[in-house]
């Protein structure tokens, strides 16, 4: 079969199957991308996108924070464009999926990326040819895909190839992280960059973690730390982190919101120019990463929507009006349960578990509790260095380690290690099963002594703790 004709057919097969799968519980999101690229082609995707989509693309990755950002941009362009969009589920199948809905003017796809091999993000970006890429973080994570390990070298290489063939395109880079803002720096010849970040001073994160410069790998110096590994930072070699073009320069907790100020001055891709605005925002109360993710969707609509016009009175509408149900399922919940307060959702990395107690510690208020943790799995060392780190530094009044993932024999050495570090801690022994390590946590909260209780750490992705929630609230 020749190739115009095979591509034009499997176009129109992938169009057909869209339309008959997307009344199923999953929506059919990424198996009509996976026809169209088996049979076509991955060559094919670079004419798919061409063809689907008018404008441009904007391509949003990360370690945390990839959905909720997604989300916001989504309902922000929304209003202004015809969009086709691929979210919570970020494949390159479920991305074609998107293309082969429909044409519209602009393309928003959440894109992870685990390793080169399996994420291939350089022909993505040679395809689909970006006009945005968004960072939002980069934390150690994924490190073993599909039974194979990978160092963390490479999972910052596979992210850094997303944008680094794009011309005349822009980055939108977290200033505040450091390997995030030297992707920004190596963009800046050959295209725009617009950073974001925090410039306030009564948001500090006294966790003792060594971040090592991503220019010359020594230890960077700090001035001000916000969040993990975010902050002001600054290394001998010359590398420091670049002043942010949309930042907070007010933040306060009042009445349970976080009430904050933008500042910003942007370049827009379609007016070919700056756009400046001032933004005082009231926010739910989703603690601090959540408001990156703000700073990350405010960037990215400010650099690309074509109707930049009243864009202070957009955003406010958009943002005084968000509660919690944007955030995706299997995020962290604090609700009350018997007679206790508990919190509760994914945190398989270092950076997702502090903010979950960053943000359950807003009720803790110095008081005794529970850690109930869940562990990761075989080959997921340096994840359990970063929880370790964190679980030193809170130092819970008690720890229940329950397996989070598939071994329990590993479980029980990282119960170890956590006991040799003098920590209060008990194991819970649960086989692999999703209802019984969620019965199991249930379990564990109700023997549980103390008023408050956080659930944080590894499972399978958002079903265990999707289940878990569900039990909680029954």
């Amino acid at each position: 079969m020749k190739k115009g004709l095979k591509y034009s057919l499997m176009k129109t097969v992938g169009y057909l199957s869209y339309n008959l799968l997307k009344i199923l519980p999953t929506g059919g999101k990424s198996y009509p991308g996976y026809l169209f690229l088996r049979y076509a082609g991955l060559d094919s995707l670079g004419n798919l996108a061409k063809e689907q989509i008018k404008d441009g693309s904007i391509l949003i990755t990360g370690t945390n924070g990839k959905t909720t950002t997604t989300t916001m941009i989504i309902d922000l362009m929304s209003n202004d464009v015809n969009i086709s969009k691929s979210v919570d589920n970020n494949t390159i199948y479920a991305l074609t999926t998107a293309l082969l809905a429909k044409k519209s003017d602009i393309g928003i796809f959440e894109y992870g990326i685990r390793d080169l091999k399996h994420g291939i993000p350089d022909v993505v970006e040679k395809n689909i040819k970006p006009k945005v890429v968004v960072y939002t973080n980069v934390s150690r994570e994924h490190t073993q895909v599909l039974g194979v390990k990978n160092s963390f070298e490479d999972y910052v290489k596979a992210k850094t190839l997303l944008s680094k063939n794009m011309k005349d395109g822009i980055v939108v880079a977290n200033a505040d992280d450091p390997i995030i803002c030297n992707i920004g720096q190596e963009k800046q010849n050959d295209g725009h960059v617009v950073y974001y970040g925090f410039n306030v001073d009564n948001i500090e994160d006294d966790t003792d973690v060594s971040v090592m410069c991503p220019k010359c790998n020594k230890p960077l110096t700090y001035s001000h730390k916000y969040m993990n590994q975010r902050g002001v930072y600054s290394c001998s070699c010359g590398f420091k982190r670049c002043e942010p073009d949309v930042k907070i320069t007010k933040y306060s907790i009042e009445n349970n919101k976080n009430i904050i100020t933008i500042d910003a001055n942007v370049y827009n891709y379609f007016v070919d120019e700056n756009i400046s605005f001032t933004l005082d925002l009231e926010l739910p109360l989703f603690g601090v990463h959540n408001v990156y993710n703000v700073l990350a969707a405010t960037s990215t609509y400010a650099c690309f929507t074509p109707k930049p016009e009243n864009i202070e009175e957009k955003l406010k509408n958009y943002f005084n009006n968000i509660d919690l149900s944007i955030l995706p399922p299997g995020r962290f919940e604090v609700l009350e349960y018997a007679d206790k307060l508990v919190g509760i959702g994914q945190g398989d990395n270092g950076d997702a578990l502090k903010v979950n107690y960053d943000y359950m510690n807003h009720f803790i208020q110095g008081n005794d509790y529970e850690f109930i943790y869940c562990t990761p799995d075989v080959n997921k060392e340096e994840i359990f260095e970063d929880h370790l780190n964190i679980l030193k530094k809170i130092n819970p009044t008690h720890i229940t380690v329950i397996p989070g993932r598939v071994s329990v024999d590993v479980a029980k050495t990282y119960y170890t290690q956590i006991k040799d570090n003098n920590l209060n801690a008990s194991f819970k022994s649960i086989e692999y099963d999703f209802e019984k390590r969620a019965s199991g946590i249930i379990d564990s909260i109700n023997e549980s002594e103390y008023k408050y209780v956080v659930v944080s750490g590894c499972g399978e992705e958002h079903d265990v703790w999707n289940v878990t929630l569900n039990k909680l609230k029954e």
